[in-house]
């Protein structure tokens, strides 16, 4: 492992660690000892000797910031008497640990959860309350999903408006089959990348990427190792449109496809949003989506799209944690150029050892998302073998 190094630290942190005092009680940070530099270091020798053997070069390393990072989080709600307190599940997973803030969330949230659970309490709100969750945008924007056992009635709601207004927050409250929203439900996040400004709506309860800056140097190098390479782009896993919208602008024609029609509606929203027109989202499956382009199946769902007026030779996929299927890794080695984004090393790895049958590996990357625990995003830029560079 000698010669190993960052060839890539970006978003330089405001100190050497995150300053918590759950560090080694809270589960949500496992690595704790140290400072961030050697936890962020250690993640790169792992990855760097698990995929020695489809890749010697060095692996870019993009940092996070080492606090207040997080632009949506999770707690739950812990009745003690009369009072109420924030929690999370603790290190030893066997129970909770009463907190009274968080330094992972963005200082919007964090300012706003003491405030918060003040006026839960002080207008009676709090009542079979189990769970809050908090999603911001890097400006303030901020939806607020309060989750009970209990169905919400009309004084709720009115109560809820009234601390909504005083704190400037959206808020959402959630039963069984339940769902009142108090403003909106969702918040509009800009993103900054190559020097332009992308705008995405993010809905309550759906997913987004939490560690909005890191994503955002994420998004610039998928841009960046794949806006040579010509031609029309194939997405599979597009999600919202969180890479699909910015390589827009990159390409002649964009075809993306996921399975959530939530999250397809959302990538249609966020297109108008930005002004772009040559995208065509389509809602199936990757196993779907090969059975269309095979001519083994007729979707009606593909009916508005013409696949041979494209030229398509790059493939870009960013699929859940499970990783793609052999079926669907077969596929992608058709095309010239493979750009894959993972949130889990273990299934990139298993999905490289079926594409390098065809490609080789140009080009790695480590996006530090989860800062302080195991957790890491991989990219890797593949080329298909014989082609000339």
């Amino acid at each position: 492992m000698v010669g190993i190094s960052l060839s890539v630290i970006l978003l330089p942190p405001s100190s050497k660690n995150m300053n918590c005092k759950y560090f080694g009680k809270c589960g949500a940070c496992v690595i704790y000892e140290g400072d961030y530099d050697s936890s962020l270091n250690q993640k790169l020798l792992l990855n760097q000797q698990r995929f020695k053997s489809f890749y010697d070069g060095e692996i870019s390393v993009f940092r996070s910031q080492t606090a207040h990072y997080r632009s949506r989080s999770e707690f739950k709600i812990w009745h003690t008497g009369e009072e109420i307190s924030y929690a999370m599940g603790n290190l030893e997973k066997n129970g909770s640990i009463l907190i009274d803030e968080c330094p992972q969330v963005n200082q919007f949230i964090f300012e706003l959860m003491p405030k918060l659970l003040l006026e839960i309490r002080s207008e009676n709100i709090d009542f079979k309350l189990f769970g809050v969750d908090f999603l911001s945008s890097s400006s303030g924007e901020i939806v607020v999903s309060c989750l009970y056992h209990r169905t919400l009635d009309s004084l709720w709601q009115e109560t809820a408006t009234k601390i909504s207004k005083k704190l400037n927050i959206y808020i959402i409250g959630r039963s069984r089959g339940q769902k009142v929203v108090i403003g909106q439900d969702y918040i509009t996040e800009t993103l900054n990348i190559q020097n332009r400004k992308y705008q995405f709506r993010h809905i309550e309860n759906s997913f987004t990427q939490p560690n909005a800056q890191v994503n955002e140097q994420m998004v610039s190098w998928a841009l960046e190792n794949l806006s040579s390479v010509g031609g029309d782009l194939l997405e599979l896993y597009c999600g919202a449109g969180n890479f699909t919208i910015p390589f827009a602008d990159k390409f002649e024609k964009v075809l993306a496809t996921e399975i959530s029609k939530s999250s397809i509606n959302a990538a249609k929203e966020n297109m108008r949003l930005n002004g772009v027109q040559n995208i065509e989202f389509v809602r199936m499956s990757s196993e779907e989506f090969v059975d269309a382009l095979d001519g083994v199946r007729v979707f009606n769902r593909m009916s508005h799209v013409d696949i041979n007026t494209y030229d398509i030779k790059s493939i870009f996929v960013d699929p859940p944690r499970s990783g793609m299927n052999e079926l669907t890794c077969q596929f992608a080695s058709r095309y010239e150029y493979i750009l894959y984004i993972s949130c889990n090393p273990e299934t990139l790895y298993r999905d490289l050892e079926v594409l390098s049958k065809t490609h080789e590996v140009l080009e790695m990357a480590l996006f530090d998302q989860f800062p302080y625990t195991h957790h890491v995003e991989m990219g890797a830029k593949l080329i298909k073998k014989g082609k000339i560079r």
